[in-house]
């Protein structure tokens, strides 16, 4: 019986065993493709942060290309695990532990290989995004290695505060406002300071993020490519309000801008003219007394020091 049995689970003689690896890579293969293709040309351009600057559309591009290189990866692993599971499955009177594979040079060459030429290629592929697009950081920090190309840009200095932003428009006048207003297609420098607390500047849709430190000024660039609105939120704790340190900013007609600039600086002519002079940062005892007046003229909790009615606990 036990002869019989063994008989039963032997392959027939003559019988010549499948080339597993070539029907897994061919399964594989049209998966991939198909999977790339519909990453890059269908899922890509929808992607976050999306296209409505420079900046947005980059880190847009990094992560197709990164979706890209791993789709074939996964598809790897799991077109195996069902083909193992399929094919490989136990069944009824077959106890027998498969052959061992040793030294098999094949594999192990590609699978180096393989792995190789991932791990370089996003290295290279991640340093040139770094170094020549935008420079080292994409221009970011307190001093900044890269400049954008085409004129002067429209400079926006951001003020953290708990629990504000505000914006001032040193080429406008040096009003200050809660309004973030930017025109399309125009190359924009964000310098990013605080006045009391680290907090932490996103403007999730532009693709642009920055510390806001104390005493420092990060600069961060971008160019708008698109009109739209903008979230704003901090993203570093900074006290009991930090969750609703969260505002919305714009992205308008170049017309639209020029006829927003024109009103504000009228009608905050008169706290302007209280402000302090421009600077890349401030000091921040220097401002306190004018909390009440930036809430008189609707810059509700701006200011330092003063924290307005709608956070019922003062820290």
């Amino acid at each position: 019986m036990a002869a019989a049995g063994e008989a039963a689970a032997a392959p027939a003689a003559g019988q010549i065993e499948p080339r597993h690896g070539l029907r897994v890579f061919l399964i594989w293969l049209p998966l991939a493709l198909v999977a790339d293709l519909v990453i890059w040309f269908v899922w890509g351009p929808h992607l976050p942060p999306g296209g409505m600057s420079s900046s947005a559309l980059s880190q847009q591009v990094d992560i197709t290309v990164m979706a890209v290189m791993a789709a074939p990866v996964m598809l790897v692993v799991f077109v195996y695990s069902g083909y193992a599971l399929i094919v490989w499955r136990h069944r009824e009177g077959d106890d027998e532990d498969g052959p061992p594979i040793h030294n098999n040079t094949r594999i192990s060459g590609a699978w180096i290989a393989g792995t190789t030429v991932i791990v370089l290629s996003l290295f290279v592929y991640g340093t040139v995004e770094l170094i020549l697009p935008a420079g080292a950081g994409a221009g970011e920090g307190n001093t900044p290695i890269w400049r954008p190309s085409g004129g002067t840009p429209l400079q926006v200095q951001v003020i953290g505060q708990q629990w504000r932003w505000t914006y001032r428009y040193p080429q406008f006048g040096g009003f200050e406002t809660t309004d973030l207003v930017l025109p399309v297609g125009q190359n924009v420098q964000f310098n990013v300071t605080s006045l009391d607390v680290i907090h932490s500047f996103s403007a999730y849709q532009l693709g642009v993020k920055a510390d806001a430190n104390p005493g420092v000024n990060n600069v961060a660039y971008t160019h708008t490519l698109h009109t739209g609105a903008v979230m704003v939120r901090c993203f570093e704790l900074c006290g009991l309000w930090h969750a609703d340190m969260t505002t919305s900013g714009q992205v308008v007609s170049v017309g639209a801008f020029r006829a927003w600039t024109a009103a504000t600086r009228v009608q905050l002519a008169a706290l302007t003219s209280n402000l302090p002079p421009y600077a890349l940062t401030y000091d921040a005892n220097s401002i306190k007394q004018l909390g009440k007046a930036f809430t008189s003229v609707g810059l509700t909790g701006a200011g330092g020091g003063y924290y307005g009615p709608q956070y019922p606990v003062q820290p």
